[in-house]
């Protein structure tokens, strides 16, 4: 046991050491793009709800409903008691809506991703990632048999020179994965390129967890903006949905092993038919009318939020100690990531910001390369011009404070 606790301390030590040492905070999300943490208020611009659906009012009715109608748990794994209803309506709504013979859901986006590596992937085989993937995708690569290889982020030629080393065996099949919105970046993936290097090569598998329901013809994210249909396509709900979970999108074949063999969805307890009923609510909203809305008016806050910073940008001038690291990084998503540079001074900027009533969150290395630590700024459909213009005016203030920095 004292092997194990120096084991830990150390590694304690060292994330502290590092500016590496992520800590939780109990927070209470309100409407509105608020929150409130140890009783203060703070304009929040690092949630995920790009739409602000988590707290519209029809969901929160369905939620109502279906819990009275449901319960709040499922019971069991799906295939136990578990497969509810709701949840197969769920399944083929995605399945018609994105245009695939299948839909699974899954507890999480992690899990699904972990899934689908976990299942596919045999001894011998190969993973090809996008060096930016998320941690779900790497750590899975990592843990399983094969052997994995990352190309150049969001580069094809780095993957077709990948695909035409040799294989090690004529049994070895290859998986290539990425993303279509980077989490980090905010940049969105060259899917249709990434297409025409693969051909047949390879099955292609797209986590578009930050593009559905923002991205595409009614929302249907990065690959129906692109004209691409992957083999297998990832959505999760944690974001522009609103709710919590994912699904994976695949052929009925590829649908049918799943059910027979993932262990993650045999042993997992299904999600619940209220949340089932919750999402579909979800889903019907980003198709219509009111999903069209918010996605015009989350690109009106981008745009008016990239022209303010550009402004405050262009005014710093060349003497400014962080002039040659600060950078906006390029994104028409919502995830506009501010570029600080050093750990410390994304810490002390982000502190500062707290102070003056905005919630944004340090994002430091091992999440993002060294030198490279950020605010990652995420713009909503609630946010409105003066809160916008209130995140912008803070960040002046606390870029200028000569005695700050």
């Amino acid at each position: 046991m004292n092997g194990w606790k120096a084991r830990i301390d150390q590694a304690l030590q060292q994330a502290l050491s590092q500016n590496q040492k992520r800590q939780r905070v109990v927070c209470e999300i309100k409407p509105q793009s608020e929150m409130m943490v140890a009783g203060r208020s703070y304009l929040n611009f690092s949630s995920n709800d790009y739409l602000g659906l988590s707290q519209h009012p029809d969901l929160l009715q369905t939620a109502m409903e279906a819990m009275r109608e449901h319960g709040i748990g499922s019971g069991g794994s799906g295939h136990v008691t578990g497969y509810s209803a709701p949840l197969a309506a769920l399944e083929q709504d995605l399945a018609t809506w994105l245009g695939y013979e299948r839909a699974i859901v899954y507890p999480s986006g992690f899990t699904a991703n972990q899934a689908i590596i976990k299942l596919l992937i045999a001894k011998g085989d190969r993973i090809l990632a996008d060096k930016l993937s998320h941690a779900s995708i790497m750590e899975a690569a990592m843990l399983s048999p094969g052997e994995l290889r990352r190309f150049k982020h969001n580069d094809p030629t780095s993957l077709q020179k990948l695909l035409s080393q040799s294989l090690l065996s004529e049994d070895t099949e290859q998986i290539v994965i990425t993303e279509g919105v980077f989490s980090m970046d905010g940049d969105m993936a060259p899917l249709d390129a990434l297409v025409d290097v693969i051909q047949d090569q390879a099955l292609f598998v797209v986590d578009d967890a930050h593009g559905i329901g923002i991205l595409g013809h009614q929302g249907r994210g990065t690959c129906d903006q692109l004209g691409i249909h992957p083999d297998i396509l990832v959505v999760t709900f944690g974001k522009a949905v609103g709710c919590s979970g994912a699904a994976i999108l695949l052929s009925a074949q590829l649908a049918e092993y799943f059910i027979q063999y993932s262990r993650p969805l045999i042993y997992s307890t299904a999600i619940p038919p209220m949340q089932a009923a919750i999402l579909r609510a979800s889903f019907t909203l980003i198709r219509g009318q009111i999903g069209d809305a918010l996605r015009q008016k989350l690109r009106e806050n981008i745009h008016y939020f990239q022209d303010r910073m550009k402004d405050l940008l262009s005014e710093i001038p060349e003497s400014h100690r962080l002039k040659s690291s600060l950078q906006l990084l390029p994104s028409d998503t919502p995830i506009q990531p501010l570029i600080i540079g050093e750990s410390d001074d994304t810490l002390k900027v982000a502190d500062s910001l707290k102070q003056k009533g905005i919630w944004l969150s340090a994002i430091r290395p091992p999440t993002v390369p060294p030198k490279s630590a950020r605010l990652r700024i995420t713009i909503t459909a609630t946010h409105t011009v003066a809160m916008i213009d209130q995140l912008v005016a803070a960040l002046y203030q606390v870029l200028f404070d000569a005695e700050y920095l």
